[in-house]
């Protein structure tokens, strides 16, 4: 996505550099329209920092300049997935809830390879993928599997409503503190380091890795997803909690349906009683499997 300024000629300041509480309110309006995600006013200020920086990328010396933009001179058409971009939170991390990785790799991906999923590619999707840490670690665990199971197979789809985030999975290079929780021997394997050291080094996936894994665009409010309706698991962890119980059902529905018989959803530790609530067969903790029959 072009970060380019939609008004080059920056403008001199004509008001505060302080998000107002009718401003915040309309934001918060538009990204739970859009997105199903609750702004409480506890995310004030992380919403005003995010807006400053994008109001001077943008070239307007305040918030209030920035606003009156968006909503006074018609501006938000175009600003709008910018607007989506800061209000988002893209909390992510290598093997989060890492319980939920053995349960692939010991349980799931066993399982499939016994019932003949050898002679196909096994498809998982990361359906709220941020920055790419999920998907990058789903290929690591199915790349171990490969390493002892000759001709297995995998594609890996991330999907995320954000651009900015989707740019950074493509990239797929992080600060070198986030690849604590990866284990050395996968480090090894599946992480290049740069010479910098702390926060100040970087590390990139390999480019085996970055082959197995695509990202998209997708809002998880639309009504249907262009996505195959064969998927052996799906990921949705730590992203519900944003939305109301009602559009947390309607998201998971949908997804449910993307499952080929037998497979899996995945939630987040503190969602499982979303999928119990719905009646979903549950597998393990946060680990749903629909009936193969």
């Amino acid at each position: 996505m072009a970060t380019a300024p939609c008004n080059p000629a920056p403008r001199p300041a004509a008001g505060s550099s302080t998000l107002s509480e009718r401003d915040f309110a309309r934001i918060a309006g538009i990204i739970s329209e859009h997105t199903g995600i609750k702004l409480p006013a506890t995310k004030h200020l992380m919403l005003e920092g995010r807006l400053r920086r994008r109001a001077g990328l943008a070239g307007f010396a305040t918030i209030d300049d920035y606003c009156a933009y968006l909503f006074e001179e018609g501006g938000l058409k175009e600003e709008f997935q910018h607007v989506v971009d800061v209000s988002t939170t893209n909390k992510t991390d290598f093997f989060r809830e890492a319980s939920h990785f053995d349960f692939l790799a010991e349980r799931i991906v066993p399982a499939l390879l016994a019932q003949g999923a050898a002679n196909r590619t096994i498809k998982l999707w990361s359906a709220a993928s941020s920055t790419g840490a999920e998907a990058y670690t789903i290929a690591m665990v199915m790349a171990e599997l490969a390493r002892s199971n000759t001709g297995l197979r995998y594609a890996i789809l991330g999907t995320d409503i954000s651009t900015a985030v989707l740019e950074s999975a493509r990239r797929a290079i992080y600060p070198r503190p986030m690849f604590d929780p990866v284990p050395p021997a996968l480090q090894r394997r599946y992480v290049m380091f740069d010479n910098g050291v702390g926060e100040s080094g970087r590390a990139r996936i390999v480019p085996e890795l970055r082959r197995k894994c695509g990202f998209q665009q997708l809002n998880l409010m639309d009504k249907s997803y262009p996505v195959d309706r064969d998927v052996d698991v799906i990921f949705i962890r730590n992203v519900l909690i944003y939305f109301e119980p009602a559009v947390q059902n309607a998201v998971v529905t949908r997804l449910w349906g993307h499952l080929r018989p037998g497979g899996h959803l995945i939630l987040g530790h503190s969602e499982s009683m979303i999928g119990t609530r719905m009646g979903l067969p549950q597998a393990a903790s946060g680990v749903f499997r629909k009936d193969p029959n």
